[in-house]
């Protein structure tokens, strides 16, 4: 159940055998049979001749790569691949086991122009590899590179850099913008009077002044250039986003007009001045195209060009097409931002998992539904289980949806009014709808139906992880309805946790002939010391601060996960204690 659509460079490395080399219309392509689950495509990265990545949703991936000639190879990592990232002539692969950096979890990764950057559970970002342009945050004189991951910013919620940029940006948690690398067309944004300055390397992070008002939703980072999507409320209240531009011109075409033929071939013979061609500041992209009720979902960009995905479907894009990256029909260069036409997409109704992946000189435009963390998708069965639902809301038809006033109490800031104004959300929404609004509750994923989440946003606790609120039901003795004593101690769960994190639990509580009271449980293989740790990470997913790690406790741990059916998530329990336990000999 996957969609494929492609156009630009069929070579270096050539995933089609009998097409040409350039590709100037969109075109179709799937992998697998229709039902064929492990085949769902994750995520699209790819450099210019060095190698493709497919990831599927079954953590296996295939790479064609330069040196493989027109066949794909299966990449040989036994661990689930969680995420790929293609730069220039390098790549970076994240599996659920292999995510530790200093006994913090790596979340994300990202490539850039021989560079990787790593962005940890406690928010700090460390990089590796080039800093010619000091795109490493460091004086690039005195470190030209690094083959271990250094330090670069703390506090960071998201960071920005394209396959093919020497420039890296970071958001810390106050939405405030750094930069640093190669700043020699302006593409970090920082202003006219850095360039002239002639400041082409930026070697320390930069706060970037002037931001356009709003919440950054994402930069995409050229290779010179650099594009943001910003968003803000119109006067309905209605969510808006925005494009803005910063960088070279000349080849990369920054959504802008500046020339009268606007269909210029890539290599016009213009007097280019530096002075005045370039962007230093981001300023914004505006078009027709994505202006009234429609709506930005997802922009990407390649070195040189551009895409935009909207709310209705429509692909648009911009910047240099010399190998019909544009997908427009000839190779013609575009300033500013035109219509591409697209086949008919399979899953309309779902237009929210499209994503988009520009890289050198190709694009791609891909299905892709939204996946989860293991604790996020044990939330979202258990919503999906009616046997302990104890809340009832009605939709537009009459219909009945059912949820868990436990997760809703919590996910909603424990606040009465909220529930009343979700039901009133839900009574003018269909069972489908519905069914979404529900599942981004218990998931805070607003990427299942951005739209949909517009509108709950005020009602529920949007910043909050879903450890956060698992740790506040751990936190509240109130909400434990079972018992598990453990020699001279009890301990307390609700059963809807027991149910989420626990098979044999799950087995108990469900059976139809099972007693399900408030029974007690024996069960003293563990120490208490143990205990604690696995009662505090079935919550949180995390160890417990402040406990000494012994080989005791982990083979005991190991006889705890097999004993109650543990459902392992990532990370996996058992690694992490080994990793702790390392770390502190």
């Amino acid at each position: 159940m996957n969609e494929i659509i492609f156009f630009g460079a069929n070579r270096e490395p050539k995933i089609f055998k009998n097409k040409p080399y350039d590709i100037k219309k969109p075109i179709q392509f799937r992998f697998g049979n229709e039902n064929e689950n492990g085949k769902q495509i994750k995520q699209i990265s790819s450099s210019k001749d060095y190698s493709i990545i497919f990831l599927f949703k079954n953590g296996k991936a295939i790479e064609y790569s330069k040196y493989l000639s027109q066949n794909p190879s299966i990449i040989q990592i036994v661990e689930n691949i969680q995420k790929a990232s293609v730069g220039w002539q390098n790549a970076a692969i994240l599996t659920i086991k292999g995510n530790i950096q200093n006994d913090r979890i790596i979340e994300d990764i990202a490539s850039g122009f021989n560079s990787i950057y790593l962005l940890t559970s406690n928010q700090n970002v460390y990089g590796f590899g080039s800093n010619d342009f000091g795109q490493l945050g460091l004086d690039s004189e005195t470190l030209k590179k690094t083959q271990k991951p250094i330090l670069m910013m703390k506090n960071v919620s998201k960071m920005f850099s394209g396959n093919f940029s020497k420039h890296v940006f970071l958001l810390n948690s106050n939405q405030e913008l750094f930069g640093c690398g190669n700043n020699e067309y302006g593409q970090i944004g920082l202003g006219e009077s850095v360039t002239e300055k002639e400041e082409t390397k930026i070697q320390n992070l930069t706060k970037i002044q002037n931001i356009p008002k709003g919440k950054i939703i994402d930069i995409q980072s050229g290779f010179n250039h650099s594009i943001m999507l910003i968003e803000n409320e119109d006067e309905n209240q209605n969510p808006k986003r925005k494009l803005y531009s910063c960088g070279n011109y000349q080849y990369n075409g920054l959504g802008k007009n500046k020339h009268e033929n606007t269909k210029r071939e890539l290599y016009p013979f213009i007097q280019y001045n530096k002075q005045t061609e370039d962007y230093h500041e981001f300023t914004e992209i505006k078009s027709s195209l994505f202006e009234n009720d429609d709506n930005i979902l997802e922009i990407s960009t390649g070195s040189n060009h551009t895409l935009i995905f909207t709310s209705k479907g429509k692909l648009i894009g911009f910047g240099k097409n010399h190998y019909g990256e544009l997908g427009i029909g000839d190779t013609n260069y575009q300033e500013i931002p035109i219509q591409i036409e697209l086949p008919e997409l399979r899953f309309n109704e779902e237009i929210y998992n499209y994503h988009l992946s520009c890289e050198y000189c190709r694009s791609f435009l891909y299905y892709s539904p939204p996946s989860f963390s293991n604790l996020e998708e044990d939330l979202i069965k258990l919503f999906r289980r009616k046997e302990f639902c104890d809340i009832s809301f009605k939709t537009e038809n009459g219909e009945i949806i059912e949820a868990h006033k436990l997760i809703l109490k919590y996910r909603l800031n424990q606040n009465q009014n909220q529930l009343e104004k979700l039901q009133e959300i839900i009574s003018n929404k269909s069972i489908k709808e519905s069914n979404q609004i529900f599942e981004m509750i218990y998931s805070n994923n607003s990427k299942i139906n951005p739209k949909l989440y517009y509108e709950i946003k005020e009602i529920i606790n949007s910043n909050e992880k879903i450890e956060e609120t698992m740790k506040r039901i751990y936190l509240n003795e109130n909400e434990k309805d079972f018992i598990i004593e453990r020699k001279e101690k009890q301990y307390k769960f609700p059963k809807l946790i027991l149910i989420m994190r626990s098979e044999l639990y799950r087995g108990m509580f469900l059976s139809v002939t099972e007693d399900k009271s408030n029974k007690v449980t024996d069960y003293s293989e563990l120490s208490n010391k143990s205990f604690q740790i696995f009662e505090y990470w079935i919550y949180s997913n995390q160890i417990k601060e402040g406990i000494q790690i012994t080989q005791e406790i982990i083979n005991e741990i190991q006889i705890g996960i097999d004993y109650f059916q543990l459902n392992q998530t990532n990370p996996n329990l058992f690694d992490l204690l080994i990793n702790k336990f390392n770390n502190q000999n």
